[in-house]
């Protein structure tokens, strides 16, 4: 079974306990279910930081407390060496202009992840059959 990606909102969401579509819950049991992988990307870190500094997103814990909490639960990170953030640079599709969307997307096609996201540039790129998307 291949592992599933989570996009940083799909992580958030998640680590919340909010609702996500009935779909992607199913998959993600069927993944916990086979003990197959569900992956956040370490940009997601920097992501949740950005959100916290800015007042975008309230945590119960400071950032790198609740982004442990959360891993803990039962993720894994993903590596996120150099030869992924240059082929980050090299997509089959300039639609993805946030930096983060680029790495997560170059970290779903290097390892082959499904991408679970709500971000519509993610789920254009998924569409455009340059990685697997599940929506969330």
């Amino acid at each position: 079974m291949r592992p599933v990606l989570l996009d940083t909102c799909a992580f958030i969401w998640l680590a919340n306990r909010d609702a996500l579509a009935p779909a992607a819950q199913a998959t993600l049991e069927e993944v916990r279910g086979a003990d197959g992988l569900i992956v956040v990307s370490p940009i997601s870190a920097w992501e949740i930081g950005q959100l916290v500094a800015r007042g975008r997103l309230k945590l119960t814990l400071e950032p790198t407390a609740w982004f442990q909490a959360a891993l803990n639960a039962g993720l894994a990170l993903t590596p996120m060496p150099p030869a992924l953030l240059i082929a980050s640079s090299f997509l089959p599709s300039d639609g993805l202009r946030d930096p983060a969307d680029r790495i997560i997307a170059a970290t779903a096609r290097l390892y082959r992840y499904r991408l679970m996201t709500r971000d519509r540039p993610l789920l254009a790129f998924g569409h455009a059959g340059h990685v697997e998307t599940i929506a969330c």
